[in-house]
């Protein structure tokens, strides 16, 4: 058995040194001191010899056990050095050339409108606040002075999850949500995804919009007239002319909508316009004060104003595009213009 174990040792180093990759080695692990392999065997083997012959057969065994799982782990680091040095060699690389130009993120020209809009309200003294975008009925209806079987509901087209959750189809939940939270002065915008069942070149099943909210004793029309020309003269240029024309809304009384100076045509009349030349870019009004009472405000000692716009309305003027779709095709030749 000595002379077996002497056999064994001398024709596995042959087999490592001769070993290629590392499949190689692990085969040769397998065959020799796997459960099944050859010295395993003759180790199972030492049971059927007289003691004496145990001791000294077992001592080595265990040598030559040793041995081969010292040279397996070398051979398995000596190829994969090879290995390495072999990619390295192939991959040679001649450090005179110039370099490859690294190409550059953009933001997305939606992301680059709603910064400067957060931007500019921020300037006024709005804070940033954010809401869920699967809401309840209740804030999203309710709250805002839209019960069940209203017809404002029809005019939102909204995504239904069950009977009392929707995607919000306006981020005006988040004011609810906030004046519940706060005590007045409230002074919030609210930036984020919205949701309605629409779509065409104008409407898009989802779009984002930033609604602001500002409650405090004595707040009348004319702020809300001071702050969104403001706003647009920042936006569009201090030269845009604009104008507040009534509406309806059912969470504000009175209720405008807010129409600048075409940005086509100058005001002279194109088919961007109707030959109008005026477009519609957000809404607005005074609080209705019967949403004060889902707050408990007391609408003898606040009033507020809240607005709402929507982002690829304002991208879509201020970049000149005639169609919502491509701001979500993720076309590079559209984006890179950006």
């Amino acid at each position: 058995m000595l002379e077996e174990l002497e056999k064994l040792q001398e024709e596995t180093l042959t087999s490592i040194s001769k070993a290629k990759t590392e499949r190689d080695v692990s085969d040769i692990r397998i065959r020799v001191l796997g459960r099944k392999g050859s010295l395993t065997q003759l180790l199972k083997s030492l049971g059927t010899l007289q003691e004496t012959e145990r001791k000294e057969i077992g001592k080595k065994a265990n040598q030559v056990k040793t041995t081969l799982e010292t040279r397996i782990e070398e051979a398995f680091i000596r190829i994969q050095e090879e290995e390495r040095r072999e990619a390295v060699n192939r991959g040679w690389v001649d450090i005179t050339l110039p370099g490859r130009p690294t190409p550059w993120g953009r933001k997305h020209p939606l992301t680059q409108i709603l910064d400067e809009v957060v931007v500019i309200l921020s300037r006024l003294g709005f804070d940033v606040v954010e809401g869920p975008e699967v809401e309840l009925d209740y804030y999203n209806f309710e709250a805002l002075n839209i019960p069940k079987g209203h017809p404002a509901r029809d005019m939102q087209a909204t995504f239904f999850i069950s009977e009392e959750a929707v995607l919000r189809t306006h981020t005006s939940p988040v004011q609810v949500r906030t004046m519940e939270k706060q005590r007045p002065p409230v002074r919030v915008i609210c930036p984020g995804a919205v949701y309605r069942c629409d779509s065409d070149p104008t409407h898009s099943p989802m779009f984002h919009q930033v609604e602001g909210l500002l409650v405090d004793k004595g707040i009348t029309f004319a702020d809300l007239k001071g702050v969104l020309t403001v706003f647009v003269h920042q936006m569009f240029g201090g030269k845009t002319n604009l104008r507040f024309r009534p509406s309806f809304f059912p969470f504000t009384e009175p209720s405008a909508e807010v129409d600048i100076q075409c940005v086509m045509c100058g005001g002279q009349g194109c088919g961007v316009c109707s030959n109008t030349g005026w477009l519609e870019i957000l809404g607005s009004g005074m609080v209705d004060p019967a949403v004060y009472g889902f707050v408990n405000y007391d609408p003898e000692e606040v009033t507020g104003f809240a607005f709402g716009m929507g982002i690829e309305r304002i991208a879509m003027l201020k970049f000149g595009i005639n169609d919502i779709r491509l701001f979500f095709t993720n076309d590079l030749r559209f984006l890179r213009q950006f």
